[in-house]
């Protein structure tokens, strides 16, 4: 079986745009000052929780649990409806189109929560692609801890995958589950490319489906 099983947002969808005008109405609801794209862009990656955590440092609130929750709740209220900015990136659906062609089996393992994650399948018609679904509300564990990754890999009934995926975490993730990972460059990473574990990179998505091709020309050589 050719399993490929992906990252979300920065891998097939850049969110930062709504994520940064959710989370400013937040502030601003709150009285305190917005944050720049620049730095929401740096929060994303481990999830809806940790995005809050990240915000309220940088705006100097401090870390008291309750300001947590009720933030996080207005946040999700903000930033659970059909995406307005949100844009996938140039040749996503194609190459999708291409690996479904190639007989590739199709997993997503996000850590974004489940009812904006289905949304944005919904809605950029992505959820025709993956069979199996793991959000950040799956399981108790989130990336990069590999129970969210490896769970959608036996959920396929796989027993090797690709996963493709931007980030840090991501390749994090695919380290801790001994999973080789292809990295798409152009999004939310901050670390150098060549800092992180990765079997693969590509800029643009018409590369992908050669690079699934070759990989599993020679894990079946």
């Amino acid at each position: 079986m050719k399993a490929v099983i992906f990252d979300l947002d920065g891998t097939l969808i850049d969110s930062a745009p709504d994520l940064h005008i959710a989370t400013n109405r937040v502030l601003t609801e709150e009285g305190l000052p917005e944050i720049s794209f620049g730095q929401l862009r740096g929060f994303i990656g481990k999830g809806a929780g940790v995005l809050i955590s990240r915000v309220m440092e940088a705006v100097g609130l401090g870390d008291d649990a309750s300001d947590h929750a009720r933030l996080l709740a207005r946040f999700m209220q903000h930033y659970e409806g059909e995406p307005k900015n949100t844009v996938l990136y140039p040749g996503v659906i194609d190459a999708l189109a291409r690996l479904e062609a190639m007989g590739c089996t199709m997993g997503l393992c996000t850590n974004k929560p489940e009812a904006p994650t289905r949304i944005a399948l919904r809605h950029f018609g992505l959820d025709r692609y993956f069979v199996q679904v793991a959000s950040g509300d799956t399981l108790p564990q989130r990336k990069p801890d590999p129970a969210p990754l490896t769970h959608v890999l036996r959920a396929l009934g796989a027993d090797c995958a690709l996963y493709v995926g931007d980030s840090e975490v991501d390749a994090e993730t695919a380290q801790a589950a001994a999973m080789p990972i292809a990295l798409y460059t152009e999004g939310y990473r901050k670390t150098a490319l060549a800092e992180l574990p990765h079997a693969y990179a590509f800029d643009h998505w018409d590369r992908l489906p050669e690079i699934v091709q070759r990989h599993f020309a020679e894990v079946s050589a």
